[in-house]
């Protein structure tokens, strides 16, 4: 399963509404994670490494993160994280 990470331009975070989403803030950790429903998230602060068994994923402040349903990995904080998410449910 592929996480996919991109740059958003301002009219796409506009139309998102990603500055309205809910904020999760974590302090530098490691720990195991997966994915029950899509998630898609915007990071304000912070620097993190997504492990899958596929690749490594080093997400970056202004990176929007987008991690499939029934995704399994580690996540490694590395430097405090602060970030806009949203759950999306799929049929």
């Amino acid at each position: 399963m592929d996480i996919i990470v991109k740059k958003l331009t301002e009219a796409e975070y506009r139309k998102m509404g990603v500055q309205n989403w809910p904020i999760w803030e974590k302090e530098i950790s490691l720990f195991d994670w997966s994915y029950d429903e899509k998630e898609q998230f915007f990071l304000i602060e912070g620097e993190v490494k997504i492990k899958t068994k596929e690749a490594e994923y080093n997400v970056q402040p202004g990176d929007f993160v987008v991690c499939p349903k029934g995704l399994a990995c580690e996540w490694e904080i590395t430097k405090y994280v602060k970030k806009h998410y949203q759950f999306v449910g799929e049929p």
